[in-house]
């Protein structure tokens, strides 16, 4: 079993930063693709951002220049970088990873896991 937990969520105003960790933990041989989503109330959870291990990043439109999404492949942990957030951004953020996760000693299988959730709320 493998477990992704987030941190870093808060409230802030416009124009203030935060910093997302996300943390895997459990039988993991390795981790693909980790992400970020978002779902703010009544609307669907969205994509913000993806990295690969290799470190290759995608970002949704509305984060562009304002977000950075990164990882430490050796804690097996991502970060999402915050700034000039907008009241647009409140939202729930999960995190998401694909894991080859150890099933024996030669033996692993791929499966995609999400995080709790954290809330970010930028108001003033």
């Amino acid at each position: 079993q493998v477990q992704l937990v987030e941190s870093g969520g808060g409230k802030v105003q416009p124009g203030g930063s935060l910093r997302l960790s996300c943390a895997a933990s459990g039988s993991i041989s390795s981790i693909n693709t980790m992400g970020w989503y978002r779902q703010a109330p009544g609307k669907e959870r969205e994509l913000v951002a993806t990295i690969t291990s290799g470190g290759s990043t995608h970002y949704a439109d509305s984060v562009k220049g304002r977000f950075t999404i990164s990882r430490d492949n050796a804690k097996n942990t991502m970060y999402l970088q915050m700034v000039n957030l907008k009241p647009a951004d409140t939202a729930v953020y999960y995190c998401n990873a694909d894991v080859s996760e150890r099933q024996s000693a030669l033996r692993t299988t791929l499966k995609n896991y999400w995080g709790q959730g954290t809330q970010v709320t930028v108001s003033s």
